[in-house]
């Protein structure tokens, strides 16, 4: 199997896993009675998240040594993914395993006591809040870079240029406007709009021929 198409499936597996971790993310008011459901459902879709950031960057490396055409312009774009995986893992970690334990002290808590551990959860939001929007500017600006990479040396279609240019640009401007949050439903919309634009590269990456590179290694 070629470098292109390894690529193409670590990019296709970790933005599946990132959309199956925001279709099934938990939201909304919580009943007491549905608060054990609610954590294991939020555990199990953050650990997905964490476990799928990984490949994906992985995907971003295969793809970065694709578009690379000398200048350092695709590699500047997987250093900034890099840092944004960084920070949404961090994100995740937070809402995703911390958070549930501060829930629980919540209900477990005295009527003295459940002020104190309800600040933790919204200080503790806030924190997630920061990173996911970190995360946010980060990989939109990562997927600008490559895809102006995309246009200086046509190594993928035109289209995902195109699509990627529009993202990046609208989304990084969105985010640190504040017309686009990171909550839930903010951070739903750009975690899908950035999986078309990575399946679409993955398409494309899967339909290429091994690099030079490649077959002088083999």
């Amino acid at each position: 199997m070629t470098d292109e198409r390894r690529t193409a499936i670590a990019l296709i597996a970790g933005s599946a896993g990132m959309i199956i971790t925001m279709i099934f993310h938990p939201g909304g008011k919580i009943a007491p009675e549905q608060l054990e459901q609610v954590i294991r459902l939020n555990i199990a879709v953050h650990s997905l998240a964490l476990a799928s950031i990984p490949v994906l960057l992985l995907g971003a490396w295969g793809l970065s040594r694709r578009l690379d055409g000398g200048d350092r312009l695709a590699w500047a774009g997987l250093v900034l993914f890099a840092l944004a995986s960084i920070a949404v893992m961090n994100a995740g970690t937070l809402n995703g395993l911390v958070a549930p334990k501060l829930m629980r002290q919540i209900v477990a808590a005295t009527p003295e006591t459940r002020g104190t551990w309800q600040m933790l959860l919204n200080y503790n939001f806030q924190i997630n809040q920061a990173f996911a929007r970190l995360y946010s500017v980060g990989a939109s600006l990562a997927i600008l870079l490559w895809s102006v990479a995309i246009f200086r040396y046509r190594a993928i279609g035109r289209g995902v240029g195109i699509y990627g240019v529009v993202l990046g640009s609208v989304t990084a401007v969105a985010i640190c406007s504040g017309l686009l949050t990171p909550d839930r439903h903010g951070f739903a919309i750009l975690i899908f709009a950035e999986a078309i634009w990575f399946l679409l590269a993955a398409r494309d990456m899967w339909g290429l021929e091994p690099s030079r590179d490649a077959q002088q290694t083999l």
